[in-house]
C-alpha cells in the first residue's frame, strides 16, 4: 500500500520507525511532506521515541478507520486487475531514490529556515541587551547627577550656614559697640577724651561679646580625585579612621596598588600613622578634598 511504502521510505530515510509511524498517524497519511513537517516540529518532544501504540480496530495505513475482514480471492484479483490495484504498486528503486533525494531537499530547506529564524531571534536577544545596557547606563548616570547635585546643595547650605554665622557675630560686635558707645561717651562733655581713646582692659569681659559656638557633626563628605582625573565622593562617620577612605578608593578601584593621600591646600600628605587616627582629629569636617598621588 502507499502508506506503507511512505513507511518504508521514511526508514530507508534513517528515520526510526517509532516517529516514522507517529508522523504518518499524526498527518492522517497524507504524504511524506506532511509526515516530514511533523517530524521537524516535534523532534524535541519528550515521547517522541516512545513506541506508538495503535488503537484497537486500528492499522496502520487504514486511514484511522476500523479494519475491514480481508477481501475473498476473486475480489483480490479483480484489484490486482483494475486500475486501483496498479496505483497501489510498490515504488521502484528509482522513485525511491528520487522521492529520498526531493525529501532531503526539503529536509535542507527547512534547516535553512530554522537557521534563519535563530538568527534572526539572535539579533533581535542581541538588540534588547544592548537596550537594556544603555537603559541600565542611563540609570547609573541620572543617580550619579542626583548625588552630585545633593553634595552641592549640601556644600552651598554649609556655606549659607557659615556665612549666617559670621554675619550674626559682626551684628552682635555692632550692637556691643553701639551700646558701649551709649554707656561710656553719652553723658560726657565735649571736652572728654573719645570713647576710642578708652583701654579696652576697661571694658567689661560681659560687652566683648562670646565666640560662636562651635557646631558638632557626625558625617563628613570626602571627594576623592583620582590619578586620571575623575573623582570619588563618599560620606564617612567623622569618628572613622583615614584608613577608611583608603579602603573606599581600593575597592572602588580608585588607585593602584600602592598609593597615598594628601590634602591639595594646605598641602599635607598623610603618613601610615595618620590612617589610623579619626577623621575629625585631621581636620576633614565637615568636608574635605583628597588626592590620590603614587607611592
Amino acid at each position: 500500500m502507499a502508506e506503507s511504502t511512505a513507511l518504508d521510505t521514511l526508514l530507508e530515510m534513517g528515520f526510526d520507525r517509532n516517529r516514522a509511524e507517529k508522523a504518518l498517524v499524526n498527518t492522517g497519511n497524507q504524504g511524506i511532506d506532511r509526515a516530514m513537517d511533523w517530524l521537524m516540529e516535534h523532534e524535541n518532544d519528550p515521547d517522541i521515541d516512545e513506541p506508538y501504540v495503535p488503537p484497537k480496530g486500528n492499522v496502520l495505513g487504514a486511514g484511522g478507520t476500523e479494519s475491514t475482514p480481508p477481501p475473498d480471492s476473486s475480489a483480490e484479483g479483480n484489484a490486482e486487475g483494475s486500475p486501483e490495484g496498479q496505483d497501489k504498486r510498490p515504488l521502484t528503486e528509482e522513485e525511491k531514490l528520487e522521492q529520498v533525494r526531493r525529501l532531503e531537499q526539503l529536509m535542507r530547506e527547512k534547516q535553512r529556515e530554522r537557521e534563519e529564524r535563530e538568527r534572526e531571534a539572535e539579533v533581535q536577544r542581541e538588540k534588547e541587551r544592548r537596550r537594556q545596557g544603555q537603559e541600565l547606563l542611563q540609570v547609573r548616570q541620572r543617580l550619579q547627577d542626583e548625588q552630585m547635585r545633593k553634595l552641592a546643595e549640601e556644600r552651598l547650605r554649609e556655606k549659607m550656614e557659615d556665612k549666617m554665622a559670621k554675619q550674626r557675630v559682626r551684628d552682635k560686635i555692632a550692637r556691643d559697640r553701639a551700646e558701649r558707645a551709649l554707656k561710656f561717651g553719652g553723658g560726657a562733655d565735649s571736652s572728654s577724651p573719645p570713647v576710642e581713646a578708652v583701654p579696652s582692659s576697661s571694658v567689661p569681659p560681659v560687652a566683648q561679646g562670646a565666640p560662636p559656638a562651635k557646631k558638632d557633626y557626625d558625617e563628613c563628605r570626602i571627594q576623592v580625585r583620582l590619578l586620571d582625573g575623575s573623582a570619588l565622593c563618599a560620606v564617612f562617620r567623622c569618628q572613622e579612621p583615614l584608613a577608611a577612605v583608603r579602603v573606599y578608593v581600593q575597592l572602588n578601584g580608585g588607585g593602584p596598588d600602592e598609593f597615598s593621600l594628601l590634602t591639595p591646600y594646605p598641602r599635607r600628605l598623610f603618613t601610615e600613622e595618620d590612617m589610623e587616627k579619626p577623621l575629625t582629629e585631621l581636620g576633614l569636617v565637615p568636608s574635605a578634598v583628597l588626592v590620590v598621588a603614587k607611592k
